[in-house]
């Protein structure tokens, strides 16, 4: 066992600090995804504000004889879902290349102010690592958010002719609303990758201050998502 765990620290060169920085910064991302996304809270936050409006839309969708609106709508959302898609293949395409620079960068961040002086190509390279399994979970978000949008506009074409009894088509908004709420819970997790790829690009300067940039986002989101004034809005017309 002490043999392989010689290996192991050899092969990945990483300081305790390092290891700390890391594992924090794993549990808190997967921590406040699961506590924003899918624990059972009565704390008021934008996604299920959002589900309820958009149960209303759908609600208001099926009485509508022309749906342009309603088109339009998923069209734009499922736009912002192509852009940063689309952005995140330059990101993705821009870190491979760096992989290829890794000794040189490295030295040109040491000499930046209070950044790790005593940095490995090796350990430099698990780091530019870490940003790119970042940024590929942020693509597969967007662009599974980019396929459910579109199943949401086949069942706006397959809905009823309107003007319609919403009552009569329940099942059928109700579809509708937890295909678009699932499109956009991928949208908002890819989104969230990109803060938290903030957070692991501040490694690059000191384990430290990624511990520190990691606290300083999930405030950032806890604050947006939990305690904003759109939330404020948003709830005016809550029941």
């Amino acid at each position: 066992m002490d043999s392989i765990l010689a290996t192991i620290a050899l092969n990945v060169p990483l300081t305790w600090l390092d290891l700390a920085a890391v594992l924090f910064f794993i549990a808190l991302w997967f921590g406040y995804g699961w506590y924003a996304d899918y624990s059972v809270t009565p704390r008021p936050h934008l996604g299920t504000e959002l589900a309820r409006y958009t149960l209303d839309w759908f609600a208001r969708m099926i009485e509508r004889e022309n749906r342009m609106v309603d088109v339009n709508i998923l069209r734009i959302l499922s736009r912002s879902s192509q852009f940063f898609a689309s952005t995140t293949m330059l990101l993705l395409g821009a870190l491979v290349a760096l992989m290829g620079y890794a000794e040189t960068a490295a030295k040109l961040v040491a000499e930046l102010p209070f950044a790790q002086q005593v940095v490995t190509q090796r350990l430099w390279e698990i780091k530019i690592v870490l940003l790119l399994v970042i940024f590929v979970y942020a693509f597969f978000k967007f662009t599974w958010s980019i396929r459910q949008f579109g199943f949401a506009s086949l069942l706006v074409g397959a809905g009823a002719k309107g003007p319609a009894d919403p009552a009569q088509h329940g099942p059928h908004i109700e579809r509708l609303s937890i295909i678009t709420g699932f499109a956009n819970r991928n949208f908002n997790q890819g989104l969230r990758a990109y803060y938290f790829g903030v957070a692991a690009l501040s490694w690059f300067l000191h384990p430290a201050l990624m511990i520190v940039v990691t606290l300083a986002v999930v405030y950032v989101l806890h604050q947006r998502e939990f305690r904003s004034r759109t939330l404020d809005v948003l709830r005016q017309g809550a029941p």
